[in-house]
């Protein structure tokens, strides 16, 4: 890195301007660099600290680091294991992007006025996507919010869901095509709460042009969503009664949505997703009842045994088999914890980016193969995907 630019970062911390800082592109590719780290300033005890976060797999991770150690820390990271670099500072915003040769170019913008004041406190309130206190058209509507932007009470939880969902979708927008409108389709949409935050953040808030289908077997809810969306004047978001396994209208999709699709309906729209080459799949299954009936070991007895340590065995085992078929498909998986396991226990998210990676699939056959032999399952995925060319595979 530039001395120049390692002077600005001691600066920053010293007079007190850095706010947040997100690393971002890792030199290194082998898992053994967080995927990404946000550098906070925090106050512990009325003491200026600055919060390192790092993102290993599903994980988050903390450290506290004192602001005399804060600049000498940032800079290693940066020259060691990262080439882009978003400082917020109070004044400005300034994007830094290094050469493999660590030859340095630089963007910046006038940061906004919130940014300026931003507060410090290590407990202070969460920033959502969705901030109360604005109202937002489509969360009055369903009830979440009370015209005012005030959350109501009863729906708190609703609305921390909502959230969780959009900084998920948030997390994973560089996976999606930037150069032309975006389709995307949510299988078991349901009531929508998901399907219009999704518009909502995508067309809405940045003014992407996408178009949406929301597809579910009832036709009430069907009706009341489609009533919905042209009240509020969505006109790219589309509701259809019908099935999963027989829903053929689109031949490709850059994003496929499915949140608590029933036992192997959730398998269906998978298997669409990777048949239409998504960029993106987001599901959060619910009922895994088929491999209950398949599961058998011997050695595991003492656990499946017991009908009730054997379901969420196998609810486990059966997302576990998921998130290896699409690896072997071409994806990179993620399995996330969607909300607190004391709301629901159907709280996973199989969140999956469409991976550049070549010549892993048939490794990754060969490892979901052991797998599916120790518990001698054969999943409705595997069947929906690869019925056709395991042969090929297995050579």
């Amino acid at each position: 890195m530039p001395d120049q630019w390692q002077q600005y970062i001691h600066t920053w911390v010293e007079k007190d301007e850095l706010l947040q800082a997100t690393l971002s592109q890792p030199r290194r590719k082998d898992g053994s660099i967080a995927s990404k780290t946000i550098v906070r300033a925090v106050l512990l005890k009325n003491v200026l600290h600055f919060q390192f976060e790092y993102h290993v797999d599903n994980k988050v991770l903390h450290e506290n680091v004192d602001k005399s150690l804060t600049s000498s820390k940032l800079v290693s990271l940066i020259e060691e294991n990262y080439r882009q670099v978003l400082f917020k500072t109070r004044q400005e915003e300034v994007q830094l992007l290094l050469s493999k040769k660590g030859k340095a170019a630089m963007r910046s913008q006038k940061a906004a006025g919130k940014m300026q004041q931003t507060d410090l406190q290590h407990n202070r309130q969460k920033q959502r996507v969705l901030e109360e206190g604005t109202a937002v058209p489509f969360l009055v509507e369903l009830g979440i919010m009370a015209p005012d932007g005030t959350v109501r009470a009863k729906k708190q939880d609703k609305y921390r869901q909502i959230n969780r969902f959009l900084e998920m979708v948030s997390d994973i927008l560089p996976a999606l095509p930037a150069d032309r409108p975006l389709t995307i389709v949510d299988f078991g949409c349901g009531k929508s709460y998901l399907t219009f935050a999704l518009y909502h953040l995508l067309a809405v808030q940045q003014g992407r042009e996408i178009s949406i289908i929301g597809l579910d077997l009832k036709v009430d809810v069907i009706a009341f969503c489609s009533e919905l969306a042209r009240k509020l004047g969505y006109d790219k978001l589309k509701f259809l009664v019908g099935d999963i396994a027989d829903y053929e209208e689109l031949q490709c999709a850059d994003m496929v949505v499915t949140l608590h699709a029933c036992d192997t309906a959730t398998d269906a729209a998978l298997a669409k997703a990777v048949r239409w080459n998504a960029s993106v799949i987001m599901s959060v299954p619910c009922c895994q009842h088929e491999l209950f009936r398949q599961i058998e070991n011997e050695a595991l007895s003492p656990l499946l045994s017991h009908g009730l340590l054997k379901e969420r065995f196998s609810a486990l085992a059966t997302d576990a088999a998921r998130g290896q078929l699409l690896e072997v498909a071409g994806y990179k998986v993620q399995m996330l914890e969607f909300i607190d396991a004391e709301h629901t226990p159907k709280n996973i998210m199989i969140r999956a980016t469409r991976s550049q990676r070549q010549g892993k699939a048939s490794a990754q056959w060969q490892e979901y193969l052991r797998y599916k032999e120790l518990l001698h399952i054969t999943p409705a995925l595997e069947k929906m995907l690869f019925e056709d060319v395991k042969s090929e595979m297995d050579e």
